[in-house]
């Protein structure tokens, strides 16, 4: 009679001066063949159609030069690139983009969003008459640009982006932009002082010649520190939502060691 055998194999003694074997975990992109993604190309390029319209009807009503100065047309533009590209990964199931580039255009377009609805008069960016033929026009453009994009962009970044590939050293390249505009906007003074025409100021809130250095630099070190704290907010999400992409690889062999 054969002896039974054994259900596992015991460990055998390490043999001196042989190199640790290799883990054996072997990651879900090495043995899955790239998918296309035709739901997630639709929404990105829907959403950056949607920005694509808005920064279209604010050029329309207002004067170009002004109106590309805004931080919010700025951030806009940057958001349907980046959406566009995604668009095209997605559709040809080539990798997504960098997650630091995608996590910048939505902090961008978050951070116009509450700077509209918490200063309307800063986040303005037409500044025609309320009445008026432009009435309707103005509002739709202000309904794009600070509230349907940046709500599509979240969904989007929430509901078809893997999650934590954010690290926090990430937030101190995003804020370069954001600040460089905020200090530019802060040390401009208006120009009705060299003018003498009531021209208006990006930020009427950081404008120097009607509140002071020490007013407008107080506004503007707070919108500094509200920044950094949404960009830190952002990787914190990032690490703590769950994984909407993940897919089950099916292989013909385990990726685990079996259980028992």
């Amino acid at each position: 009679m054969t002896a039974p055998i054994p259900r596992d194999i015991p460990d055998l003694p390490a043999i001196p001066g042989m190199p640790k074997p290799l883990s054996s975990s072997v990651p879900a992109a090495a043995v899955l063949t790239p998918a296309r993604r035709p739901f997630a190309a639709a929404f990105h390029l829907l959403t950056a159609l949607l920005a694509v319209t808005g920064v279209t009807i604010a050029l329309l009503l207002g004067s170009p030069l002004r109106v590309l100065g805004h931080f919010t047309i700025q951030s806009t533009i940057l958001l349907a690139l980046v959406l566009t590209l995604s668009a095209r990964r997605a559709w040809t199931a080539r990798r997504p983009l960098p997650a630091p580039l995608t996590g910048a255009a939505l902090l961008y377009v978050l951070t116009a969003a509450l700077l509209h609805h918490l200063l309307p008069a800063d986040a303005a960016i037409l500044s025609s008459p309320a009445g008026g033929a432009a009435a309707v026009p103005r509002a739709t453009a202000d309904h794009l640009l600070h509230t349907a994009v940046p709500i599509a962009a979240a969904l989007d970044w929430l509901l078809l982006t893997a999650p934590g590939r954010l690290r926090p050293r990430h937030a101190a390249p995003w804020l370069l932009f954001p600040l460089i505009h905020l200090a530019i906007s802060s040390l401009t003074r208006s120009e009705t002082l060299v003018t003498g025409t009531a021209v208006r100021h990006l930020l009427p809130s950081l404008d120097i010649a009607r509140h002071g250095y020490r007013e407008a630099l107080g506004t503007a070190l707070l919108l500094a520190l509200s920044l950094c704290a949404l960009a830190v907010l952002l990787v914190g999400l990032d690490r703590a939502r769950p994984d909407p992409t993940r897919r089950r690889p099916k292989t013909g062999f385990r990726l685990q060691p079996p259980v028992g």
